[in-house]
This record gives structure tokens, C-alpha cells and sequence, in this order.
């Protein structure tokens, strides 16, 4: 009998090919809980192929928390780059960051997970650099925002930039736990809406 012969893919394409595996993985389950035997078993490889692209698990989960960092900021970055009013820009990364969740809800649950983890794990560090550069994108548009008179002069923009990020993540966690990724789709625009009126300087007078 002829044993079948797996297709060589690049080394590069299989390491990207692994990272979404975990991504998919994580949608459904705790990340974890995720195993490289299960990692394997979703891709229909054994586990000593992964360990020919990856030394161990944590070279895994730093591969997938990078490239959530670079997708995401290159989709938020995009969004907003044609886009010349502070408040604008506000609002398509909003959407933008819903979209990718929508598309990749593992995502936001591997992130979550490498922030709470006690370890101090390259992955965990890419995981805060991450919150760090988001935070930084919104520092600046906040308080162009203010020099440009879209927000109000006494906006604490270290707190507005800390509800941008958290109103995201509630909506990601509702989302999670109905197990309806459509909902924050449609439930984001009105939701920005009403984070808009708080800190506007027009909005906030009406």
C-alpha cells in the first residue's frame, strides 16, 4: 500500500498557516487549554511537523500574538489614513477594530489571555506593546482632537483613550458570550455614537 504524501508547503507559509490554526482554535476554545496535539490534529499534521517550524509552544503563541499586533494596527492604521478629522479617525479604527474581531474572534481571546497570564512570556510582551502602540494612536488623535475644537477643552484624554479601549472590549466580551459576532457588527456604530457625545465639544451641549 502507498502511504500518502503530505504536500511541502514553505516553511514560512506553514508557520502562517499554524498561527491561524490557533487563532481558529481559540474562536471555540480556551486558549489555555489549547495543546500542540490539538493544534495538529486541526491542521491533520503530527506534532513533530509544527516542531520543525516552532522550537516549543511559546515560539507558537508569540508567532500568533505578533501577528495579531501587525494585523490589527495595519487594519486600524488603514482605516484612517485617508481621513483628516481627529474624531473621523476615532470612528474607523472603532469600526475597523470591530470588523477584525468579527473576522478573527480568536483573536481578542488569545490577547485577553496573554494579558491576564502571570508569566512573563514574549507573547505577553507583544500583547502589551500592543495595548501600548493603541494607546498611543489614541493619546495623539485625543488631543488633536482638542487643539482642533472637535473635543471638549477639559477632556482628560488619558481617561477618554482608556473607554475607547474598554468600550471595544465590552462589546467584544457581549459578542463572546452570545456566541453572536453579527451583534457588534451592528451594535457598533451606535455605540461609538454615544462614546462621541460624551466627549465632544458640540455634542456635549446638545
Amino acid at each position: 500500500m502507498t502511504k500518502t504524501r503530505q504536500k511541502k508547503i514553505p516553511a514560512e507559509e506553514r508557520r502562517n498557516v499554524t498561527v491561524e490554526a490557533v487563532i481558529d482554535l481559540a474562536a471555540s476554545t480556551n486558549p489555555d487549554t489549547i495543546t500542540t496535539a490539538a493544534i495538529a490534529k486541526h491542521m491533520k499534521l503530527t506534532q513533530g511537523a509544527i516542531f520543525r517550524h516552532f522550537p516549543n509552544k511559546d515560539a507558537i503563541w508569540t508567532a500568533v500574538m505578533d501577528w495579531v499586533t501587525r494585523t490589527l494596527m495595519t487594519r486600524i492604521d488603514g482605516a484612517a489614513k485617508d481621513i483628516e478629522s481627529p474624531v473621523g479617525k476615532m470612528e474607523a479604527m472603532f469600526l475597523a477594530h470591530i470588523g477584525f474581531v468579527s473576522d478573527h474572534p480568536g483573536a481578542p481571546r488569545m490577547l485577553f489571555g496573554e494579558l491576564q497570564a502571570a508569566r512573563k512570556t514574549p507573547a505577553k510582551r507583544l500583547a502589551q506593546s500592543l495595548m501600548a502602540q493603541y494607546g498611543a494612536r489614541l493619546h495623539d488623535l485625543l488631543t488633536a482632537g482638542k487643539t482642533n475644537g472637535e473635543l471638549r477643552d477639559d477632556l482628560d484624554v488619558e481617561a477618554a483613550a482608556t473607554l475607547f479601549i474598554g468600550t471595544i472590549q465590552g462589546l467584544v466580551m457581549q459578542s463572546l458570550i452570545a456566541g453572536d459576532m453579527k451583534r457588534m457588527k451592528a451594535a457598533a456604530p451606535g455605540v461609538f455614537a454615544i462614546y462621541l457625545r460624551g466627549i465632544s465639544k458640540d455634542l456635549a451641549r446638545s
